[in-house]
């Protein structure tokens, strides 16, 4: 919402201006520039959301700030003060020095804030092998930061062809850019409309830590063995959506106690773990002729997978080859 808003009022001033209301008054793209600096925190702040289901609160809004100043200096500097006051106020300071001045913040900020949410995904992307067993759907989060990471790099560019003294380019860029932008806010919001249940296939993941685990080693061996027991019995990795805290509970123990054994007594991530033994009751089933009647992602399935390319990177991972080479040999 607070994107769409923020193309809302970059695009209005642009097509004022380029539509020539008011004989193209500047004002209208120094308004248009109120947005510049909120792109970079609002991905930030969505990414975070999305992710690690934490809701927007008061103190986010310090986040804002920089985009804040940035408005009231637009609004003193450019929009506000007549004519006259700023063609009197360029002969001692030079327009363009300060109109590259305000590129040069607005880049450093938006980079900034950019690379916050590229981190937060990629500590994302290590958690939850932590925690859960499948991989959830957030590939959508990937291509927002790659495409919006490409704008800004290209903002960049422009800039710096500008400083050299090509500025035609950077002017006659820069409206494309804001095509872009438009139409990838556009499509993450239609995508969220259509699909919901992206949002909901990302669980919400709390990490703790197991420093304070009071197991003994022979505790850790007893326990490791009735895992064993649960993972051959009663089969809780046939659920493609299993969580750690589940396994956990059905073992006796808190999550953090299940993470210690699986780091120190077994080597593996829970996501490693779970895995192995879907591998295995593939293998098995693929033997069954019920098995010879499926294909290998619907095997897969079977097992508790739930996406095919886990599944071939999981295989492969654990048995050395893909699945096709694998039953070609003689098994």
């Amino acid at each position: 919402m607070v994107l769409i808003v923020i193309l809302s009022l970059g695009l209005v001033g642009k097509i004022l201006h380029s539509s020539g209301f008011f004989n193209k008054d500047f004002r209208l793209i120094a308004f248009s520039e109120f947005s510049a600096l909120l792109f970079g925190s609002t991905i930030f702040l969505f990414i975070k959301s999305v992710l690690f289901k934490q809701e927007f609160k008061s103190r986010d809004l310090v986040h804002y700030v920089p985009g804040t100043l940035y408005w009231l200096f637009i609004l003193g500097y450019f929009i506000l003060p007549p004519n006259s006051f700023q063609l009197e106020r360029d002969k001692t300071i030079p327009l363009m020095s300060v109109i590259y001045t305000c590129h040069a913040f607005g880049i450093i900020v938006n980079s900034y804030y950019w690379v916050l949410g590229y981190k937060k995904y990629q500590r994302f992307t290590v958690r939850y092998k932590k925690e859960i067993s499948y991989v959830p759907y957030i590939n959508f989060i990937y291509r927002f930061l790659i495409v919006t990471g490409c704008c800004m790099l290209v903002w960049l560019v422009l800039f710096v062809t500008s400083l050299l003294g090509y500025s035609m380019i950077e002017r006659n860029a820069r409206p494309y850019i804001w095509i872009i932008l438009t139409f990838v806010i556009l499509f993450i919001t239609y995508y969220m409309m259509l699909k919901p249940e992206v949002l909901r296939s990302i669980p919400l993941i709390k990490e703790k830590k197991y420093h304070q685990s009071k197991l003994s080693i022979q505790d850790l061996d007893q326990l490791k063995l009735q895992l064993e027991k649960i993972m051959l019995e009663k089969k809780p990795y046939l659920n493609s959506k299993l969580l750690k805290t589940e396994l956990a509970q059905m073992l006796g123990v808190h999550s953090p106690e299940l993470s210690r054994l699986l780091n120190e007594n077994i080597g593996m991530n829970f996501f490693e773990y779970v895995n192995y033994y879907r591998i295995k009751e593939f293998v098995q089933l693929a033997k069954t002729e019920k098995g010879k009647q499926l294909t290998f992602f619907g095997l897969a399935q079977e097992a508790g997978f739930n996406s095919k390319t886990t599944f071939n990177k999981s295989f492969k991972s654990l048995m050395g080859v893909s699945p096709s080479a694998y039953f070609n040999q003689d098994h």
